[in-house]
């Protein structure tokens, strides 16, 4: 057995078993320590990533384990793809799984769940590393769901609070409607391929039918739009902050909701066969880039903000993937420049998601930004951490999400000049647009945040102090990334040359170099953004208070997210709910009633005969006397008829 193999079992084995230990010890055994099997298992699941980022680009596939199906035609074993996006992905998963669950340490710290949390914490870094581990289509869909589930756990975690259990059933119900589209997409490939196999499907790409290919692809897409909150399936994503800041950290910024992205790059082939399909992921990945942006502009909850922001910027991401639409040339390019974004992306939202929960943790669980402010002073790291990843996400140069974002940006500019000029020439100055939106609303909050008269919420008074090292220092180190990672992987192309090793590339683009026009015009973006909005909530902070009032319709369009969750309520939920109250009187009134009814016919009956059934001997003998001579008198009537 190979050390590749080896790791490739041990990289998911350790998160699991970390799990276990903690949700049958942690409570009875372990008490304040139930983080120890988790974090210990994490930190060694992310040395046997980097063994696999390094063994794994000149490796096939790695057998492993048992049958997972046996059934008919359909085989299907428990094989471990290693390759460079494997590599890539578990990478990222596992460091930044780690780093959230080192800062949990701090965070969580005293919560009548903590072993709960962290034993799924555990289950979720397991799952997500399956996914991504995974060698066909149905096992990827099988740890598609786990993760899901182990969402829906940790939205939910606060039960109790009755936002935390809303949030957890609607992401939950919304990534269904997503899952069962990705469910028919599985079902049309088996009946098209006969194989769910990676390599056996693409091996047959190009004898499939044109228009069921294109289905296939949009079906699968439907499962993307569902975990990675694009629209119109986005709105889930907002509401599950409800959960904990390290929750969103890592679910909802750098890993689950990337599983759509990793989707779509994964099935490259399929979807560069299907220039219908990549023009439809551009369009939605650039709409609901923008749509998102637009939200962002005027939240006040921090996290919310963070929210949006990781919706829109998972939109750019798929904006690049469908980018090579007619140009099958491009697709290293464009799948290579979104997964770069997606592993930048992971360092500096996980970041600002943490610094997020710091202040989060220092203002009483408090997270309106309208009730704190100044708070550059107070929580000085925070506020250096914070504005790193804000830089980051902003688009600054030499920050890592500069040159990730470009490399979309470029891709974008180069497919306006294919086949379809027109679409993709509005797509990048949508990014462009976006990019500005992104700079503003990101240094808006930050401004609010950090920025102005210091100003603690009551429920802060006492306690408002800088969060401790097993906090900060993950919160560092991720900011490491997010400065460093772009910088170090994007001009020397060494991302794209590890990246563009694997085989679902089938051809290898041109070499593409920096694209100056693009560097420049995203720069000037994200710096006007961020002087803008110094001027607005720094310079002039009464300033923005004029504008609502100068433009409510517009304000209140932003602020109440285009209504879209109110016309979801009208066209969706409403009817719904109708039905399932019909359903219940239904069942209740008439279904029931029947039932009762069958099962009160027999008690009348025997009620009716109750009476003579007394016990008494007596009686019994004056009913048979009677009885008897009402025979006799039948006989003899009979007889003389």
């Amino acid at each position: 057995m190979s050390d590749l193999d080896v790791a490739l079992r041990i990289v998911p084995a350790l998160p699991l078993v970390g799990s276990i230990l903690t949700a049958f010890l942690g409570n009875r055994l372990l008490g304040s320590k139930s983080h120890l099997p988790v974090v210990v298992g994490l930190a060694g699941a992310v040395l046997f990533s980097f063994m696999v980022l390094v063994e794994a680009p000149g490796s096939g596939r790695i057998s492993t384990s048992y049958d997972f199906v046996d059934l008919g035609n359909l085989h299907i074993n428990v094989v471990l793809r290693a390759d460079a996006l494997t590599a890539m992905m578990l990478v990222t998963v596992n460091l930044v799984g780690f780093l959230v669950a080192v800062y949990s340490r701090g965070y969580m710290a005293g919560d009548p769940g903590y072993a709960r949390y962290f034993a799924e914490l555990g289950l979720f870094v397991f799952s997500m590393s399956m996914l991504v581990l995974s060698s066909n289509f149905l096992l990827l869909y099988v740890f598609w769901e786990a993760v899901g589930l182990c969402s829906y756990l940790l939205i939910g975690f606060w039960y109790e609070r009755p936002s935390a259990a809303a949030a957890a059933r609607k992401a939950f119900l919304v990534n269904r409607i997503g899952d069962a589209g990705f469910l028919l997409g599985l079902m049309l490939m088996w009946t098209t391929f006969g194989t769910l196999d990676y390599d056996g499907v693409f091996r047959q790409v190009e004898q499939a039918d044109p228009a069921t290919l294109t289905a296939i692809c949009l079906l699968l897409f439907t499962g993307a739009i569902g975990k990675s909150a694009q629209f119109p399936l986005h709105v889930w994503l907002p509401d599950a902050m409800e959960g904990p800041s390290p929750v969103s950290a890592l679910i909802h910024a750098a890993t689950m909701v990337t599983a759509g992205v990793y989707l779509v790059a994964r099935s490259t082939p399929l979807f560069v066969a299907s220039p219908t399909a990549q023009l439809i992921v551009a369009g939605i990945g650039g709409f609901t880039a923008l749509l998102a942006a637009l939200m962002a502009l005027t939240q006040f909850d921090l996290k919310r903000v963070l929210a949006y922001s990781t919706v829109s910027q998972l939109g750019l991401m798929f904006l690049a993937l469908g980018a090579a639409a007619g140009q099958p040339k491009l697709a290293e390019f464009a799948v290579v420049a979104a997964v770069f974004h997606l592993f930048t992306h992971a360092f500096f939202k996980a970041l600002l998601f943490l610094a997020a929960g710091s202040v989060m943790h220092a203002m009483g669980d408090v997270i309106d930004m309208r009730r704190f402010g100044g708070l550059r002073r107070l929580l000085p790291w925070t506020h250096a951490l914070f504005l790193v990843g804000a830089l980051a996400l902003a688009g600054v140069v030499p920050l890592a999400g500069f040159w990730s974002k470009d490399e979309i940006l470029a891709a974008v500019h180069e497919a306006s000049h294919g086949p379809y000029p027109g679409f993709f020439t509005v797509c990048y100055y949508t990014a462009v647009l976006t990019t500005f939106l992104t700079a503003f609303y990101t240094f808006r909050a930050y401004f609010l945040t950090f920025w102005g008269e210091e100003r603690v919420p009551e429920e802060a008074h006492g306690h408002a102090h800088e969060s401790g090292w097993v906090m900060l220092v993950p919160m560092a180190l991720l900011a490491v990334g997010a400065a460093l990672a772009g910088i170090l992987f994007g001009p020397t192309h060494l991302f794209a040359e590890y990246l563009g090793k694997t085989p679902i590339f089938a051809t290898h683009g041109e070499e593409h170099g920096l694209n100056w026009t693009v560097m420049m015009t995203s720069t000037l973006a994200a710096g006007v953004g961020i002087g803008l909005a110094a001027w607005l909530y720094v310079l002039s902070p009464s300033l923005p208070e004029r504008l609502r009032r100068s433009l409510p319709g517009l304000y209140e369009l932003s602020s109440n997210r285009f209504y879209l969750d109110e016309l979801y309520g009208v066209l969706f939920v409403g009817p719904a709910t109708m039905l399932s109250n019909f359903c219940r009187l239904f069942d209740q009134y008439i279904v029931d009633g029947v039932v009762d009814l069958v099962g009160w016919v027999p008690g009348a009956v025997g009620r009716v005969f109750q009476t003579p059934q007394n016990g008494l001997v007596q009686y019994y003998a004056l009913a048979t006397t009677i009885g008897l001579a009402i025979f006799l008198v039948f006989v003899v009537l009979t007889l003389r008829g």
